[in-house]
């Protein structure tokens, strides 16, 4: 039991120190995991293919994320089937070469107010000297659709 109360207050003390949120300590773990299954180690190695890791990822969201989710990933999937999906940090993603191009990640991961739809810096989306890396989404209408997909087409272009 004082084991129990010592590691519950060591934990307590860590959360307040570390400036890490037990969301964002999650994601980390979830990368963890990611990384030891693309090694061919741990309990998820080889077990679930990226596209598996994709939709067990949505059926994880709420429905209002799952639903821009999965609307996302018909639309990444169609536009750039050349992406590889994969999870990352727990969200999903599409990949070339293993590293990630475009993500999404559901407003509930951190419990913010919109998902967001990110790439990084392998979309080849350079405009000048600065450009958008990331838009917040809280519902898509037809004309955000036909946004995103250009914005795939444009960044495996």
């Amino acid at each position: 039991m004082a084991q129990q109360k010592t590691r519950a207050t060591t934990d307590e003390r860590r959360e307040a120190t570390d400036g890490f949120s037990a969301e964002e300590r999650a994601a980390m773990k979830e990368r963890a995991q990611e990384l030891k299954a693309a090694k061919g180690k741990g309990p998820k190695a080889g077990k679930v293919s990226g596209e598996q890791a994709v939709l067990d990822a949505f059926a994880e969201m709420p429905e209002d994320d799952r639903a821009i989710g999965e609307r996302i990933h018909a639309i990444v999937t169609t536009v750039a089937p050349d992406l590889e999906p994969k999870t990352w940090y727990g969200q999903p993603a599409y990949a070339t070469n293993g590293k990630v191009v475009v993500f999404f990640q559901a407003a509930s991961k951190f419990k913010t107010r919109y998902a967001t739809l990110g790439f990084n810096e392998e979309a080849k989306l350079d405009d000048g000297s600065m450009w958008p890396t990331a838009f917040a989404i809280t519902s898509l209408t037809k004309d955000d659709e036909a946004r995103i997909a250009d914005l795939v087409r444009r960044a495996v272009s």
